[in-house]
């Protein structure tokens, strides 16, 4: 797969694909949710050994933007702000020693400062990033051309003074016991749904996001498979209860809107999949209504 989609744990399940029940048991890979913006793709194109950066588009099946050069990045993105910025990434990503290797991240500015809103959450660093462009990187990709690309989350810590890259952990265990019953309720429930073909799947989520982008609480009996509702319900509280779990590292001060929280959320990867643990009533609702708006 060319771009990493990451879904939410309970949106999962309404095809009944079970997986993120295993993963909640397992040894998991957590890193940082960063909400920067834009994608910057960048390293070395495996077929000319040539340093590039671009953006997801990179990857076009019809015209990739791959640019090798300043100039290819004038031609290929004339908006200024987008151009500017992959300028800035060209001249100062690093290149030395990741030679061979292509990596995905979150542009969130530019150096020289603490305070960045990069999209909806605002970030207070602890100290100046003194670096000429401040990225995340989350994904990294492998394959013999850019066409044929799969993507894997980015587990190696790469240079801490060169990029932002908190670690994450799951803490105290003792309260995985009420996840544990939960889960095992969840399981039970499961062989009592019927489970949506992909088409309705995609229609369901169309209509759980309506709930979340108006504000309001998602009740089961107001759907007509109710009882999977119940279940992406009780598998959202999983999600819930094993966020107030995670810890991480990240020296950072995260803010949406005026209210201070503990961030975007993170990312769990595992045999069993990849997923994205976020509060949707808060982020997504405030993703949907301020920043679409």
């Amino acid at each position: 797969m060319k771009n990493l989609h990451i879904e939410h744990p309970e949106d999962t399940i309404l095809t009944g694909d079970l997986s993120v029940l295993d993963a909640f048991q397992s040894d998991n890979h957590y890193s940082v949710k960063i909400d920067g913006s834009p994608a910057i793709v960048w390293g070395t194109d495996p077929e000319n050994g040539k340093f590039f950066v671009g953006t997801k588009s990179v990857f076009n099946k019809r015209t990739p933007k791959v640019n090798y050069s300043i100039q290819d990045i004038e031609r290929n993105h004339p908006d200024f702000e987008l151009n500017s910025i992959l300028i800035r990434c060209f001249n100062c990503l690093p290149r030395i020693g990741f030679e061979g290797r292509i990596f995905q991240g979150d542009f969130i500015g530019y150096g020289g400062y603490r305070d960045y809103k990069p999209n909806a959450v605002s970030y207070t660093f602890d100290t100046v990033q003194n670096v000429g462009v401040v990225v995340a990187p989350h994904t990294e990709y492998k394959g013999t051309t850019l066409k044929d690309m799969n993507a894997e989350p980015l587990i190696e810590k790469l240079d801490p003074t060169t990029f932002v890259q908190p670690s994450a952990w799951l803490g105290e265990r003792g309260a995985t016991m009420d996840i544990d019953m939960m889960i095992g309720f969840a399981r039970q429930m499961a062989t009592l749904v019927d489970f949506a073909t992909p088409k309705e799947a995609k229609q369901l989520k169309q209509d759980l996001n309506a709930y979340i982008r108006d504000g309001d609480e998602v009740v089961a009996e107001e759907f007509a498979n109710y009882q999977l509702v119940r279940l992406w319900l009780l598998v959202e509280s999983i999600k819930t209860e094993f966020m107030e779990l995670m810890r991480d590292d990240f020296k950072c001060d995260c803010f949406l809107g005026n209210d201070y929280i503990n961030g975007e959320g993170y990312v769990m990867h595992s045999k069993h999949g990849v997923y994205k643990l976020v509060d949707r009533e808060t982020f997504s609702y405030y993703n949907f209504n301020i920043i679409r708006s």
